[in-house]
């Protein structure tokens, strides 16, 4: 009787643990089902330099399509850094230094009266114009010959250049930001991914 006691309540948890686990894995699998990726990061030498060619994928889900089509600018970022990463022991263990950071900004607008969609750098203040969404999201994914810093390229042995994309959802109008911090239609961001050296 004792024994049956105590079985049963540790079935039960178990069994409710189980349970819950995968709701939440579901939850998550559910909640980036969407997100951008950032594909065939290579790093080229030309030169005495290294440049860092990319494409990065941009699914929007309906909601921003929606914010967007709605007169809604979408800013987006892209972000990379460049680390050290000296080994201590071997592969199993390195020492991580960030060396360098950087972060582009690009607007999505779009223009109801010409149908057009126009991409902005931010940094830049270049435009371009498209007549479909999916030439803007292409065209703003296309990262071709971007410069890394020389000073921190002139030995490339123990060097790692990650890159991730995401929505900048502090630069939605102010009624919208609360709304979208929570939403999983608006958490869009990449994971960080490593680039190849050539």
């Amino acid at each position: 009787m004792l024994w049956t006691v105590f079985i049963m309540p540790a079935f039960a948890v178990s069994k409710r643990l189980f349970l819950s686990l995968f709701l939440w894995l579901f939850i998550q699998t559910s909640a980036n089902a969407t997100v951008f990726s950032v594909n065939n990061p290579v790093v080229h030498p030309i030169g005495n330099a290294y440049v860092l060619t990319a494409q990065i994928n941009y699914p929007l889900t309906p909601r921003v399509i929606e914010a967007l089509q709605n007169g809604v600018p979408i800013t987006f970022l892209q972000e990379f850094r460049l680390i050290d990463a000296m080994p201590i022991l071997g592969s199993f263990w390195q020492w991580e230094t960030t060396l360098w950071e950087s972060t582009l900004s690009y607007e999505l607008r779009y223009h109801a009266l010409s149908e057009q969609y126009i991409v902005e750098s931010l940094d830049t203040h270049e435009q371009q114009n498209f007549p479909s969404l999916s030439g803007a999201l292409k065209a703003l994914g296309d990262i071709n010959a971007l410069s890394l810093p020389p000073e921190y390229t002139e030995d490339t042995e123990n060097l790692i250049l990650e890159i991730r994309s995401g929505l900048d959802l502090n630069a939605l109008p102010t009624p919208m930001r609360p709304g979208a911090l929570i939403s999983d239609k608006w958490q869009l961001t990449s994971p960080w991914v490593q680039a190849v050296w050539l």
